[in-house]
């Protein structure tokens, strides 16, 4: 190894270097069935373990983990194999060690010598305070590992997957006890950032800093959303370099293992986010694959993902993915060609019925039309209440009265594969007009029971919606003919955490957003400055915004908007306005709510280019009475500015 190239050193360069990705998702795909030791296959198939080193390697990865993180006493005493422990992570270095000599990469440009660290995870059982296995005893268990992984040549450590912070206190001191060599120490972490035993990560930063930690960081967890917050969070309170090794999306327990399927494409985008947020160690865990890799450093690479010298990220070129052009935004809508145009749009939102009769709901949609109304807009089981699905609903609507909808679809509760399918099978009945919303993850409305999944957020979708529309699936194969949707995402102007509201909305233009609709404007301060933000920087790519309206109808109406509606604020000049006209009577706070509305879209017409409006409880006249007031000031055309 030349001199200056080792872990250590890689850690203060100031460069991004790309880890693997997993082995046990790469395993199981080519056949190894979750009830055969892992660990065992590093002596017993080694040419299968060398063969994906070597793939990882070829993808770009410059680090390697060695096969798996779980080879200690106590895991491998499921199997009968625990005196076998030094001889199977003496192994696991060998094969990474083969597997990257046997790798065949591009010539061209200086390659940092591929590092192998060995990898390992938590013992499987609980130690003190929370079981009865003791801190030394646990120790002396990750002991043994520690020195296989020394006896094959380990350039360093990587202590991953963990949740208690305190056993990972003692796999630390394990190493410490036997080497000076780097140790990178992870945590896995619950939605919210914290571990399953409530620890935040910034007390894992600051508590690995302490304990001598080379770099920290997190890696499994719920997904790249989530742990790109994490990242953040950590590099607030931590100078340590930080490393992040996210699943894609939430995985799948099969056994004690996690696998599922991942879009490249996807893990990509969010390593750059990772890279600009800090981190510069970055790899992938559970369902990523060699393809995954090779994605996520082709984006690094790109250019320079944070200040300082270029991502230390190479690849070898895989062969070229065809592509196509998309449909013209013009020929994909009648929504989409106003929005080319730069013509107003009026959006009249209808929420869907809690039953399986739609007769009101079409009967409202009806009435909107005879009322000069651009498009329909159907939200997606608002506020956790079950009702007939948006897809469905706007499907119905657009048969049965000609109108032009948009079916808001919410990542929450599905996976990708099913919506991707969902996606797919609305495309083919008509529907061409899709908002992607994120969702609500916290459980709400009457079923307290109930458990969110997310396996990708609203910028995940949006970017395979992008890539629908260019005849590609986010697996590479291809989608002929494309798909033509039209795609609009959610801006929050009123978010407590502006700033990460604004790159998450950067973030959805990059990803392909062709329209945004604001949460309900109740004055214009907050969405025109929101908008004078983002187009601050002339680079930034501008996309036509509808200003959201809600004509308040009651006090009562704008107290729970205010407090219980997540993403909704009302400002207390607003209910103020409301109180005073509610004390005239109910008629009088109907009419105060309406010019409310009206006043606060007056105020962005310049700045938009249509209106969202919700009829609240299903008051119908309120919303129409908005459309109709707003559209008679409008101008002609607006343009996308």
């Amino acid at each position: 190894m030349t001199s200056g190239s080792g872990l250590a050193q890689r850690l203060i360069d100031g460069r991004v270097h790309l880890l693997d990705g997993a082995m046990g998702t790469v395993l199981y795909e080519r056949g190894v069935f979750v009830n055969v030791c892992y660990d065992e296959l590093n002596v017993t198939r080694p040419s299968l373990v060398e063969e994906i080193h070597r793939e990882y390697v070829e993808a770009g990865a410059r680090i390697l983990e060695t096969n798996p993180f779980g080879a200690n006493p106590v895991k491998l005493s499921s199997f009968g194999l625990e005196a076998r422990t030094g001889e199977f992570n003496k192994a696991a270095v060998e094969r990474a060690r083969a597997g990257a000599a046997s790798a065949r990469v591009s010539t061209s440009g200086a390659l940092d010598p591929v590092l192998v660290i060995g990898a390992m995870g938590p013992l499987g059982i609980r130690i003190e305070p929370w079981g009865p296995t003791a801190e030394e005893e646990a120790r002396d268990y990750f002991g043994h590992q520690v020195k296989g992984l020394l006896a094959g040549g380990a350039d360093g450590f990587i202590l991953e997957t963990f949740q208690d912070l305190q056993e990972l206190a003692q796999a630390l001191a394990a190493v410490r006890e036997r080497s000076e060599l780097p140790v990178i120490a992870q945590v896995t972490i619950e939605a919210g950032g914290r571990t399953s035993y409530g620890t935040d990560v910034e007390t894992v930063a600051r508590s690995l800093e302490d304990w001598g930690a080379d770099a920290v960081g997190l890696n499994c967890s719920v997904g790249p959303a989530e742990l790109l917050d994490a990242v953040e969070r950590m590099a607030a309170v931590t100078d340590l370099p930080l490393s992040a090794q996210p699943n894609a999306g939430l995985p799948r327990t099969v056994g004690d293992r996690k696998m599922y399927m991942a879009s490249p494409e996807y893990m990509a985008r969010y390593a750059r986010r990772m890279a600009q947020a800090g981190a510069s160690l970055i790899g992938g865990c559970c369902g990523t694959t060699p393809a995954h890799i090779r994605t996520m450093g082709q984006v690094l690479a790109e250019g320079r993902a944070r200040e300082g010298p270029a991502p230390a990220v190479t690849v070898r070129e895989p062969g070229p993915i065809r592509t196509r052009e998309p449909l013209p935004l013009g020929e994909r809508s009648p929504l989409g060609r106003r929005l080319a145009e730069g013509r107003f749009v009026t959006s009249l939102e209808l929420v869907p019925p809690t039953g399986w009769e739609p007769d009101v709901l079409l009967a409202d949609a009806r009435r909107a039309r005879l009322a000069g109304v651009d498009v329909i807009s159907i939200p997606d089981a608002p506020r956790g209440r079950a009702r007939m699905g948006s897809l469905p609903a706007a499907l119905l609507v657009a048969r049965e009265t000609g109108m032009d909808v948009v079916a808001h679809y919410a990542c929450r509760d599905r996976n990708m594969l099913g919506m991707i399918s969902d996606l797919l099978g609305a495309g083919a009945t008509g529907l061409r007009n899709l908002l992607v919303v994120t969702g609500d993850l916290s459980p709400t409305g009457p079923y307290p029971d109930h458990t969110a999944v997310l396996d990708i957020d609203s910028i995940g979708l949006t970017n395979v919606l992008h890539h629908l529309n260019r005849g590609r699936d986010p697996g590479g194969h291809p989608v002929d003919p494309p798909t033509p949707f039209v795609i609009g995402v959610a801006l929050n102007q009123g978010a407590s955490d502006l700033a990460r509201e604004e790159r998450r909305f950067r973030w959805k233009v990059e990803a392909g957003a062709e329209f945004a609709v604001s949460q309900p404007a109740f004055e214009p301060v907050a969405l025109e400055s929101f908008l004078a933000r983002f187009r601050e920087e002339p680079s930034e790519p501008v996309i036509p915004v509808l200003a959201g309206l809600w004509p308040l109808d009651s006090v009562r109406t704008a107290e729970f908007l205010h407090n219980e509606v997540p993403g909704v604020q009302v400002p207390q000049a607003v209910v103020g306005r409301m109180r005073e006209a509610e004390v005239r009577g109910a008629d009088a706070a109907r009419a105060e709510g309406v010019e409310i509305a009206v006043e606060a879209a007056s105020a962005l017409l310049p700045q938009v280019q249509g209106i969202h409006v919700a009829s609240p409880r299903g008051q119908v006249e309120l919303a129409l009475e908005v459309v109709e007031r707003v559209r008679s000031r409008r101008p002609v055309t607006v343009g996308a500015s």
